[in-house]
């Protein structure tokens, strides 16, 4: 034992002397070190509340690149759930899984106050009562103080999610019950459905069998967990729908999702990926799937069901790359001008994305005239856009005219960094 202590030592001291110590200076890299800013927290001072309260916003890729308008994603616990929330929705977003949305982390002031604001009032003769029952006064501050600062500082449109776990969740669900709420879709991951001797259950059925507006999107999911109440909601609410004679509550666009192979705290990404993408079903769409169609508007007929979808739908990068695929694989290039009219009736605001990836294709297809014909129909709403100019950049040094061509490869890059691209947007501007 001894001599191999010895041989150790020798070992390690023949490695020092052998390897030269790296610097200091040589170890870091300080001077290359630059930040990746994916989101800002704010403050401001709220009048229901009588102090600061603190809230988190991510924003689309690209949204800087145009002025359209977005759905929003609420977060309750902001402090806890934003970051791997909004990080979750750009993945999904780049993906073409689902929409891209606005983030927005709503923060507590810390435990008792998450404990406070997240709960209904209970028996007062309950020893700690007082610990609970801000749930309407934590809903008042966020339809009345904070939505009104997220649509007046961004560029929202009028879907609005809320998202919780836990005891968020509990008042994801209680929220949703709120006659004059601005959310129109819930997301309620292991609520905490035992609170107050399991009254959700009771309260969820009455809810959706008493409301007189059409009933929002609803995900609620439970993991491996034990005597937490979400299933004794669920069976309250599959007997009122199953008892009830209204359509509506029948139509009732809802789902459970049971993952018993995770824990209480384990459960929040894998139920959030799959509530995030329950609000958007089937948003993306393989080219193999739509070889399997007749023709192009076969294609497109389905793209149109997507529009019921909670957040709508329009053609993403993702959807466009995948579409003039497609129309390249299916040998349809020859109606790439009666089909444009028909996105420019049923997506208009798809138009130019989808213009510019057909005109990459036939730059790829060696048809560079046929790319710039395309490009030069929607200059009009091409001009402060960065892919637009690289794919005429593109096309102009196909056909050999280079210094057009840089002028619009200088344009690209300035407008990327102007809009602040992402980063591998611009890594594929730069070729």
């Amino acid at each position: 034992m001894f001599s191999k202590l010895i041989s150790v030592q020798l070992l390690f001291t023949l490695f020092l002397f052998t390897f030269p110590c790296a610097t200091a200076s040589e170890l870091t890299t300080t001077a290359n070190k630059m930040p990746i800013i994916t989101s800002h927290t704010y403050q401001h001072h709220s009048t229901i509340f009588q102090g600061k309260r603190r809230y988190m916003v991510s924003l689309p890729e690209n949204y800087y690149a145009s002025d359209r308008h977005y759905p929003s994603l609420f977060v309750i616990d902001g402090d806890f759930q934003f970051q791997h929330t909004s990080a979750l929705v750009t993945n999904l977003a780049r993906m073409g899984k689902i929409p891209p949305m606005i983030v927005i982390g709503v923060a507590n002031q810390g435990q008792n106050d998450y404990l406070y604001t997240t709960t209904w009032p209970i028996d007062k003769k309950a020893k700690d009562s007082s610990d609970y029952g801000g749930a309407k006064q934590f809903s008042h501050y966020l339809n009345s103080e904070l939505l009104p600062i997220i649509d007046h500082d961004f560029r929202t449109n009028s879907q609005k999610a809320l998202a919780g776990y836990s005891l968020g969740a509990l008042f994801t669900s209680f929220e949703m019950m709120q006659k004059n709420t601005a959310f129109n879709a819930f997301l309620a991951m292991s609520p905490s459905a035992w609170f107050d001797d399991y009254a959700l259950p009771k309260k969820l059925s009455n809810y959706i069998n008493t409301s007189k507006n059409p009933l929002p999107d609803f995900f609620i999911s439970v993991a491996n967990e034990e005597e937490m109440g979400v299933d004794k909601t669920v069976a309250a609410l599959k007997q009122t729908i199953k008892n009830s004679q209204k359509k509506a509550l029948k139509n009732w666009h809802w789902q459970f999702k049971h993952y018993p192979n995770e824990s209480h705290f384990s459960t929040a990404m894998p139920a959030l990926y799959d509530g995030l993408t329950f609000l958007s079903p089937n948003f993306y769409f393989d080219p193999q799937d739509m070889m399997k169609l007749k023709d192009y508007q076969q294609v497109l007929a389905q793209f149109k069901l997507k529009k019921n979808n909670w957040a709508g739908f329009q053609f993403e990068w993702v959807q466009t790359y995948k579409f003039a695929q497609y129309i390249f694989w299916s040998k349809q290039t020859d109606k790439v001008d009666e089909l444009l009219t028909e996105i420019k009736k049923e997506f208009p605001a798809s138009l130019m994305q989808v213009s510019i990836q057909l005109a990459k294709g036939f730059v790829i297809k060696k048809q560079p005239k046929k790319a710039l014909a395309l490009l030069n129909k929607v200059k009009a709403h091409g001009k402060n856009n960065a892919l637009w100019h690289h794919q005429m950049s593109l096309a102009l040094k196909a056909l050999n005219k280079n210094s057009q061509a840089e002028q619009h490869q200088q344009k690209t890059m300035a407008l990327a960094k102007q809009q602040h691209l992402s980063s591998w947007l611009i890594w594929e501007l730069s070729d």
